[in-house]
């Protein structure tokens, strides 16, 4: 029997040439949204929320911009959603669903792979093999780059060196980059006490309006953004540190939805003195732990805090939840919230505590922390929402640093690898016969697109520069790269312009996955809209 009809009266589908050019234009579109922010000399978005308190954030992260469009096309949602495995790859950390730095780069790769793409298609020739010829460039690409990296791990100096420029060039492109070199060696410093940990759990960062950008600072220790209370003590040695989450309120009435009658107040007061009671035990099992400070996630009201105080004990209340998570972790203790059994409860442990003054601002200092290699990074500035965007280039920094710890290879940068890359690519395209060969040059005119969208972010003859640069490496180990200071092209070497190899190859890879998997769509099917059952 024949199907009269398959879908639902509001359905929609696109097929063929429809659907593909659909795919094309989202995707491209995203990648053109974002390619201003590209380089040293990239612009910034402002987004702007609609909803309740109408929210307003200045940055040029390509994550940060991606994540915060609500996009209706179904490839454009694909090419953000190729972001989300980008992250799990490269940069990922089990409490951070934040990319590190090369979110652009992999957007923008992605689009111009598709824009030449369509061309290719226009010219009768099949997606798959425009994907077959994609992914030999791809493979020669990658290749290619493995043969020209630089591994120092061996020499600690070097390494440093190394590091130091990578933090520089990642933060180039950001707010940060007025004060590169002394954000440059917070971030450096901070990750080398991770001693090749990606757990960026251990470093903290603190945002406190007021001064100047170069104010910021790190310090070796841990910082709770809490004021010490009144009569609590103001410094602890040899902390024994108790972190709990539990509730601390019981000295109050408070029975939701249940009626208390009694014939008289002294009733009442009987009912508050029972409450009294029950909470002097409560505070009584705690102290019973052996502790000198209480760090709890939730308030902690006036008579308690009163009997903590008599015993000496510093109570913390209302400890933001990342903060107490992040104690818990630092001090080597973990988070209780019964304490009939005091052995086994583990306790953090730190040398002293005591209280600090940053700005017009008191905080709690812990020193001496079980995790010798946690640290907080205080950063300084005009306005929250300079502090927002500073705070968001420097954990790009802290991320691409705590990757190249572990994989030590380096390559230069300023377009310099992608030069390279194409370099190798072109020489595969003439190598290739059949059909295959128009989508390997293709790749090859997709790679240097981005060298040529660094140049036009700084206002910069791109097609000079890029003929100027084609030539230059063709010459034997050229370190030719894009010098956007000077405007001309530069020994990236000799600037110190240095990229991890890891975030290059993934975003090699990345890129030709998203186009690839765009590449394959040959229809869009849109489901109807479901509705409400009436009342």
């Amino acid at each position: 029997m024949a199907i009269d009809k398959l879908f639902k009266d509001e359905a929609t589908e696109e097929k063929g040439e429809r659907a593909r050019m659909a795919s094309f234009i989202g995707a491209m579109a995203i990648a053109d949204l974002v390619k201003t922010t590209l380089g040293p000399k990239g612009m910034d978005k402002i987004l702007q929320s609609t909803g309740r308190g109408h929210s307003v954030t200045v940055t040029n992260d390509g994550a940060t911009i991606l994540k915060s469009l609500h996009i209706d096309n179904p490839a454009a949602k694909v090419l953000v959603g190729i972001l989300d495995i980008f992250v799990f790859l490269v940069f990922f950390c089990p409490e951070d669903d934040e990319v590190g730095d090369g979110t652009t780069s992999v957007v923008v790769l992605a689009g111009e792979l598709l824009r030449e793409a369509e061309k290719l298609v226009n010219a009768k020739i099949h997606p798959m093999t425009i994907i077959a010829g994609f992914r030999m460039a791809s493979e020669c690409a990658r290749n290619v780059l493995e043969q020209k990296v630089v591994d120092n791990k061996q020499d600690a100096e070097k390494f440093r060196s190394d590091l130091m420029n990578i933090a520089r060039t990642t933060l180039s492109s950001k707010i940060l980059s007025q004060d590169k070199e002394h954000f440059a060696k917070l971030a450096v410093d901070a990750v080398m006490r991770l001693k090749g940990s990606t757990n960026l759990e251990a470093i903290q960062i603190i945002k406190k309006p007021g001064g100047s950008l170069k104010d910021s600072f790190l310090d070796e220790g841990f910082i709770l953004d809490k004021k010490i209370g009144v009569g609590q003590p103001k410094r602890i040695e040899n902390a024994k540190i108790l972190v709990a989450n539990t509730a601390m309120d019981t000295d109050k009435v408070k029975i939701y939805g249940a009626r208390v009658r009694v014939d008289s107040m002294a009733k009442v007061a009987d009912l508050e003195a029972a409450e009294k009671e029950k909470m002097r035990e409560k505070v009584q099992k705690i102290i019973s732990h052996g502790i000198n400070c209480f760090v709890n996630r939730q308030l902690i009201y006036n008579f308690p805090e009163e009997l903590f105080a008599d015993a000496g004990i510093l109570a913390i209340e209302h400890a933001d939840f990342d903060g107490i998570e992040r104690l818990g972790l630092v001090t080597g203790g973990e988070i209780a919230s019964t304490f009939d059994n005091p052995e086994s409860v583990k306790l953090g442990h730190c040398k002293l505590i005591e209280e600090i003054m940053i700005g017009e601002d008191k905080l709690i200092h812990f020193s001496g922390v079980e995790m010798g290699q946690a640290c907080t990074i205080v950063l300084r500035g005009a306005s929250p929402h300079v502090l927002d965007e500073a705070e968001r280039s420097l954990h790009d920094a802290l991320c691409v640093l705590s990757q190249t710890v572990n994989d030590s290879r380096v390559l230069l940068g300023g377009g310099w690898p992608e030069m390279v890359m194409a370099k190798a690519v072109d020489e595969l395209a003439k190598k290739t016969p059949g059909k295959r060969s128009h989508a390997i040059e293709a790749f090859t005119r997709a790679l240097l697109a981005i060298p040529t969208t660094i140049a036009d972010n700084a206002g910069l003859d791109s097609a000079e520069l890029i003929a100027q640069l084609r030539a230059e490496h063709h010459k034997e180990e050229s370190n030719a790269g894009i010098d956007v200071i000077s405007g001309s092209v530069g020994d990236m070497s000799e600037l110190g312009i240095s990229e991890s190899f890891k975030v290059k190859q993934a975003v090699l890879l990345s890129a030709t996955e998203a186009a690839e998997m765009i590449l394959r769509v040959d229809e869009i099917i849109t489901c109807a809209p479901r509705r409400r059952e009436g009342m």
